[in-house]
Order: C-alpha cells, then structure tokens, then sequence
C-alpha cells in the first residue's frame, strides 16, 4: 500500500448498476513489456497491458484510496485478472455514465494506476473492492478480448518546472482548502491536517482534488492538468468558487433555521395560551369556533356557504403562522360581514316622501317625481328593481345631498362612493387573493358598510373616471349598473356572485360627456339645470342663512335682512349655477358677525341680547369689495357684438361675440380660444354671407377689400361647440352692415351653408342663464320648441323665446334695422309657430 496515503471521502463509487450483466469485453494481447511507474523514491513496475476497470461518476486520483462496488462482468473480469496477477488495474473514468458497456471511445485517455488491495464477493454477485491510486498513466491504445477490455499505458506523472512557483500556488490552495473543510459539513476538520501533512506537493494536490465535491468531468479536467502548478491553480479558483458557494447556503440554512425556530416558538407559545384560557374558561379563547358560529348564524346562499366551510375546513388544518392563514381569516371575516339577506324596510307613504324632499331641497321638481313614482310602484308590487339614475348638473345644485335625502325618504342605509380619479379596474371589481393585501372592490366595500342588501348607493363624480395601463373602471361599471347583470355581480376577491338588483343606485355628473356611451345607456339621465334667482333667495333663506349662522352660534332670529342685502349678495358676490359660493359668503359673513359680537360681548350683558341687521351698504364692510359688477353684462345696442348662450360644466352661460372689420385682403381671424368646431361654424357663417351679400346690404367687394376679425372675450377659456353659429352670422352681418345688434336679445343655433337654423342641447341651462342675465328675448331653432315645456314657469313667463328656421329669421329679430335687400319673415307663419308653450309673437324692431 505504501505509507502516507491521503484517504478519501466515504463513499462507495457507483460503477455498475447491472450486477446481472453478462456483456464481456474482448481480451488484448501484448507483447510482454513492462512499463516502471515513479511514486515518490519507490519504482513500481506494471505490465505494458493492464486491465482496465471503467468507472462511472468517479475519478481516482493517485495516493488516494478508495472504496468502489463492482457489478458489471467487463468490471469483475479485470478485478479477477489483477488478483490473479501482480494486483494491478488500470482505472479510466467513462464520458458518459449512462453507457452500459463501454468501448475505446466511451473512456477518457488519462487515467490512474491502481492496486487492488481488498477484493470480496457479495451473494448477489457483485463485488467490493478497496483500490490505491498509485501513479497517473496515459492510454495509448484500448485493446480487448470477449470478457476484458485491456489497455496500452505508459507513466504520466505531472511535470514539475523549476521557478514555475509552485510553492506559492501550492500554500494559496491549502489555506483555500482550509477554509473549504470549515464552511463543508461533511468534511472533518481532520482532513485539513493530513493533506498538509503530506509528504509531497503532488500528494496535497491530489488530497485536494479528491475531497472536493464537484462533478467527474471537472474532477478529470484536474486529473489531466499536465503540470503540477496547473494543477494547484485549477485547485486555487475550484476551491474558492466552491467556498463561497457553501458560504452562501449556509447563510441561508441559518436563516431559515431561525425563521422555522421562530415560529415554532410563536406557533408553541399560541398553543400554551389556548390552553390557558381554556382553564380558564375564556369563551373568547377559540377564534375559529367564534368565526364558524357566525358564518353558521349568516343565512348565506348555498354557493357562498361550501365555500365558507371548504375555507374554514382548510384554515383548521394549516399553522396560524403560516402566510395563507391570514389571506384565509381575512376571506371568512368578508363573508361573515357581507349582508346576504339582511334589508331595512322600505318606507312606501308617498305623501311623506314629498314633505321630505321639499323640506330638504327647494326646486328639482324632476328628479323628485321620479322618486315618488318609484316609491308609489314599489308600494303596489312590493318588490322593485333599483333604477339607475344619473343626475346631471352643474356643481353646487344638490345632486350629493339629493341622494341623503332620498335614503331618508326610502328609510334605506346611504353609502356615498367618489369615483373621481379612479383609474383602476380592481377598484371596482377587487383585488384576486393571490396578491398581498388584496381587498374586496368599492362596491363589495360599500355593501358592508351599509348593512343591508338594499341601501342607497351613491356613485359620485362618474365623469372624473380616468383608465390607463392598469384597465378601464368605466368599463368595471357596466356590470355594476345593469339591472340584468346586477344581480350575480363577482368581486374578483370573493369569487362568487353577490346580488346588487335590490340596490337603488344614484350617480352624479357635471357632464354628460366624460361618461362613455355604453355606461350612459345604461342609467336614466335626470338634468338638474342651475337655480333661478328666485330658488336661490327661497333657498338661502330656508336652508343657508339658519345653517350658517346656527354652526357660528348665532341665534337666526337675532339676524334681521334688509330687503335689498340679500339681491345685492347674490349678484355682486357670486355669479354661479348653484349655490355653494353663496353659502361660503353666507359662512364669512356668520363668522364676521360673530366676531363682532365676541368683541362686543361685556356690553351685551348689561343691554341684554345682541340684534344685528344686515344691509346692502353693509356687505363692502363685512365681505371685501364686491368681485362682480350687478350690471356687468351690457344690454344696449351694439355693431359687431351679440349675445350667445353657452352650455358648461357649470350652467348655461352668456357669450359675447365681437366682430371688428377693418380694410385687408379678404382674411378672416379667430381669437379667443376656439375649438375646430366653433371655427367651422364661424367659417360657414362667413360664407353663408358672402353667398348672400346683396340681398343682405353687404357690399359686394367685402371679401377682397376686408378682413373680419371674430374674438369671443374671456380668452384664457376655452370655447367649442356649434351652437354659436347664429350670434357668429348675426354679429358679422352688424360689423358689415354698420346695423346694431339689440342689447335685450341672445341666440343659441347651429348655422349651416344655406342659412338653415339646426337644432342645440342644452337650451335648459342656457334659458335659465338668459334669465340670470335678465336678457328679454331669446332666439333658438324651432326644433328646440319642444323643450321650452320642461323650463321653469319664471323662465317661460320672463323671457320671450322666437323659434327660427333661417338665418333670415335671426337677422329680422336680431337686428334694429333689417338689411336692405332681406326679406322679411311673415308674421302670421311665426305666430302659428309660437302658439304653445308661452312663446312669444316674432316681430321686427
């Protein structure tokens, strides 16, 4: 055996898998030479023809000794041939071990020269043997037989190089190693001390090379180094590179060690405190029994309930600690929340639903006979579909508001739900469990909230809806507000259908227009159109003024309104469509009126309660100087400007249109900040004039020898639409004509090439504007005649509205002085045309 050798890792090499195999291999016949192989001072002789034992997933290095279990016949016939001989075999690794008998080609070249030093059969046929690795050898040839396959070999010890600094590759190798055996935990530490106690460098490197659990090709690579410093730098990077890696698992062995320590403790901790209050007789002390008992408590539908007890079956059988136990409770608790069944109890007195909405809101006529008919068929049928309704209108005119009070008429649970700035999709619809912190939708949410499976669910600023990457909610919404998909709505958190068909749902919009079509076929649009001066004042008395000056702690009686004080307030302090800038001047003042009475305040006890009076030389006092002017929109006769209506987010508007001709070469210039459409309308009025200048009175030349310049004031906003058509044609025929435009009337219309006056929307907003304006007459497309039913009766009976079909129309009311050559309108046509709805007669001025 020789003395000094380096044992190996305890392990048994795998060389046959097939102990039963009676495949041979061919027997070579050499000549009988002798090859002598060096091993440190001793001269080993072998025979030129050695008998080869291929090995799989191993390599023996020399000065190594190894334990391996034989069980092919090729295998056991060279073993048997050595112990017949001089003990000698030649061991070669194979290139892929999952070929059963190998051939020259199936064996690597460099192999190891080894001495069989124990050799036992086992019964099953197979054998043990324990082989030294003498010296490496290299193959010149593999010559066989019919049972044993024979090689040609010759010594091929490593080269050694004087200089080549092999010293130093050799220590930097060891300390690697050193370090490899500490981070390896199947390596005793004894290792290190008998590789660095060997007695030669190549007997360190092979020690090395064999305890180093890395894969046979990389072994063999090693084996095949051709110089001994190679060998120790291949070992220096191999090591290294394998050190770092056990640091790192071992790194991370310890921290899941911890981690399952930790919660083995937790998991002990929680079972000794159930234990605990189960002596101690805590009903509270099992969570699961309390939240079984609820969900059983829960009338839920048949689907709802196996899955509640599928989840609480498996909630049972996993740790408390385990990541899925809490998405599991959290899922129980929402089931266990929801109301399934539960309903509050419709209040069906008609009678008393009207004295609710009056008391709450003044005005909105529409939108409360639209509650009272759905309360008067849910009393005779008992069980009605929610409607969706949309309520349309500008801000600060009672939409959010109207939907409390409409809760209270019902005696329904109110839930309000903004949507402004929603952009995703799972804000609707709900986050699916498998992501952290997922949470039901807003509409499952708000369901929870109420407490009843038929609250009042208001959907607020449904047009702010935004989409992007993340999806579309408006699109989420489709199911939500569709009374025939409603009632099996599911919530990607819940994963089973929740009935909403009970739910009455209200949305609000200040525009029809951020609402996307489908959604807005789905809910029944009710327009709330801005309040008439006179709603304003009932209101502010009713309802503004009592709340303001109570939340300020004045008493409403010791507060006295000069007649004019309030007109005042409302004209020259706001200038909306509803009433929420009045009510924040209605709050400033409250808040100067108590700070004057807080100043005030050891005077007042001796001349008893304060009593204040407001006038309308007061308010400069109490509110600053006033933003608006009481007659700031002009209403005289002017050449070259009209008065348009328009339609906004917030009401109806008055727009004034100004036109200036100047001498040019025909151009015309848009200023303002116009939309496309706004500029097509100015650009068809403009050629229906020139279409029709000598009939107009406009001279012939205009559109060679002038240029029109049309500019809409209030430049920084924006301005679209078509139904400024008439006012852009009217004002432009007045700058060409030098005839004044009537300061009492404003037009709304849609102009086309051949004078024909088209149908606009809006005409609710823009008559109520008309009239906040105090403008006496009003012309607008015949078509629109059907739509001055639905205007207030202060609008109908304060503003004469003139139906037209033709620019000729327009031009005969709008004008002081009807152009030369136009034709006059007949008046028995626009009598017969005016005969309903309170319209007045057309004449000319």
């Amino acid at each position: 055996m020789g003395g000094g050798l380096v044992p190996a890792l305890s392990f048994v090499g795998t060389l046959d898998r097939d102990p039963h195999s009676q495949s041979g291999f061919p027997i070579l016949y050499l000549c009988s030479m002798t090859q002598h192989y060096l091993r440190d001072s001793d001269v080993i002789e072998a025979a030129d023809r050695l008998p080869v034992l291929p090995l799989r997933d191993v390599v023996l290095f020399p000065h190594v000794v190894m334990p391996l279990l034989v069980g092919r016949a090729g295998s056991l016939a060279a073993l048997e041939a050595a112990e017949a001989g001089d003990k000698l075999v030649l061991l070669v690794t194979q290139r892929d071990s999952g070929v059963q008998d190998p051939t020259a080609s199936d064996l690597y070249r460099i192999g190891t020269l080894g001495r069989v030093l124990q050799f036992t059969r086992l019964p099953n046929g197979a054998a043990r043997a324990l082989v030294e690795g003498l010296a490496r050898a290299h193959v010149s040839k593999f010559v066989g037989g019919t049972k044993l396959l024979r090689a040609v070999a010759r010594p091929h010890p490593y080269a050694v190089v004087p200089g080549d600094g092999v010293d130093d590759e050799a220590r930097k190798a060891l300390a690697l190693f050193d370090e490899y055996v500490a981070q390896h935990r199947r390596l005793p530490p004894e290792v290190t001390a008998l590789v660095q106690s060997a007695g030669s460098l190549e007997r360190q490197g092979c020690g090395i090379a064999a305890h180093l659990a890395v894969r046979h090709e990389t072994r063999q690579t090693l084996l095949e180094a051709p110089h001994l410093v190679d060998l120790f730098r291949a070992l220096t990077q191999l090591t290294a590179g394998e050190t770092e890696l056990l640091r790192l698992e071992r790194k991370i062995e310890d921290e899941v060690r911890g981690s399952l320590f930790q919660n083995q403790r937790e998991f002990y901790l929680q079972e000794q405190l159930r234990a605990i209050r189960r002596e101690l007789g805590d009903e509270e002390g099992d969570e699961l029994a309390d939240l079984e008992t609820e969900l059983k408590a829960r009338a839920l539908p048949e689907q709802a309930r196996a899955r509640a007890d599928r989840e609480l079956r498996r909630l049972r059988r996993m740790s408390p600690m385990a990541p899925e136990a809490t998405v599991a409770r959290n899922y129980l608790d929402w089931l266990a929340a929801l109301p399934w069944t539960e309903r509050t109890d419709d209040l069906l007195d008609v009678t008393h639903a009207r004295a609710i909405l009056d008391e709450d809101h003044f005005g909105l006529d529409e939108v409360k006979e639209r509650i009272v008919d759905y309360i008067a068929v849910l009393s005779l049928v008992g069980r009605l579909e929610g409607p969706i309704l949309c309520l349309v209108g500008p801000p600060g005119v009672g939409k959010t508001s109207l939907g409390r009070s409409i809760a209270r008429v019902l005696g329904r649970k109110f839930v309000r739900m903004s949507l402004g700035g929603v952009r995703d999709e799972a804000e609707i619809r709900g986050h699916r469990r498998t992501y952290i912190g997922a949470l039901p939708g807003r509409i499952i949410q708000a369901m929870r909230r109420a407490e009843s499976v038929n609250p009042v669910i208001l959907l607020d600023e449904v047009d702010k809806l935004g989409n992007d990457w993340r999806g579309d909610p408006s699109a989420a919404l489709l199911e939500v507000l569709d009374p025939e998909q409603n009632r099996a709505f599911n919530d990607h958190f819940l994963e089973l259908d929740y009935d909403l068909s009970q739910v009455l749902f209200l949305t609000t919009a200040n525009s029809l227009g951020g609402i996307p079509e489908p959604l807005r076929d789905r809910m029944e649009i009710i327009r709330l159109p801005g309040y008439l001066d006179q709603e304003k004042f009932a209101i502010a008395q009713r309802y503004l003024i009592p709340r303001q000056l109570t939340q300020h702690g004045i008493d409403p009686a010791s507060v006295t309104w000069a007649a004019d004080a309030l007109p005042a307030l409302l004209r020259q302090y706001t200038r909306e469509a509803g009433v929420r800038e009045l009510e924040r001047r209605i709050a400033r003042l409250s808040r100067k009126l108590a700070r004057r009475r807080a100043g005030a305040a050891p005077a007042a006890k001796s001349t008893g309660a304060p009593h204040d009076r407001i006038a309308a030389a007061d308010l400069r006092a109490l509110l600053g100087v006033a933003p608006y002017d009481a007659d700031e929109v002009m209403l005289e006769d002017r050449v070259g400007v009209a008065q348009g209506l328009a339609y906004t987010q917030v009401g109806g508007e008055l727009l004034e249109v100004e036109v200036s001709v100047v001498p040019g070469r025909g151009r015309m210039l848009l200023t303002g900040t116009l939309g496309d459409v706004m500029k097509e309308s100015a650009s068809a009025a403009l050629s229906y004039i020139r279409s029709r200048a000598e009939l107009l009175g406009v001279p012939a030349d205009f559109a060679r020898t002038r240029d029109v310049h049309v500019h809409l004031p209030a430049g920084a906003t924006p301005k679209d639409g078509p139904s400024a058509g008439i006012a852009l044609a009217a004002a432009i025929v007045s700058a060409l004509t030098g005839t004044p435009v009537r300061g009492d009337v404003a037009m709304t219309g849609e102009i086309t090439l051949r004078g024909r006056v088209l149908p606009i929307g809006g005409l609710k907003e823009k008559a109520v504007a008309a009239h906040r304006h105090r403008v006496k007459h009003v012309v607008l497309p015949a078509a629109n005649l059907r739509d001055l039913e639905e205007l207030p009766a202060e609008v109908r009976t304060g503003v004469e509205f003139h139906p037209v079909k033709t620019m000729d129309e327009v031009l005969a009311l709008a004008l002081r002085a009807i152009p030369v050559a136009a034709p006059r309108p007949a008046r028995g046509a626009r009598k017969g045309a005016a005969a309903n709805a309170g319209v007045a007669p057309q004449t000319a001025h």
